[in-house]
């Protein structure tokens, strides 16, 4: 169909890269040279930070499918981070 905007697969990629690099820094993956789960509250933040701007820079020019891979990622990072944060502070 003419105008219609097909997904491009590195957009995708780019989202699970940076899932997964939340998740490391939110402990949910163990670190690749410890093997030891570690958490970086500041790295976890600034990824969530740039997927939400992307959400706003890209709103209305994403797939479907590329649309819900972002909200997805981000609904499922939002909560970790909650607990992150929350367990950061009862430690402290």
């Amino acid at each position: 169909m003419p105008g219609t905007v097909a997904s491009d697969p590195r957009f995708s990629e780019f989202i699970l890269l940076q899932a997964q690099n939340a998740g490391l820094f939110l402990g949910q993956i163990p670190h690749p040279l410890s093997g030891e789960p570690q958490i970086n509250l500041r790295a976890a933040q600034s990824v969530i930070d740039s997927l939400e701007m992307l959400v706003v820079k890209t709103h209305g020019n994403l797939t479907p499918q590329e649309a819900s891979l972002l909200n997805a990622a981000l609904t499922n990072l939002r909560p970790l981070y909650t607990a992150a944060v929350d367990h950061s502070a009862a430690n402290s």
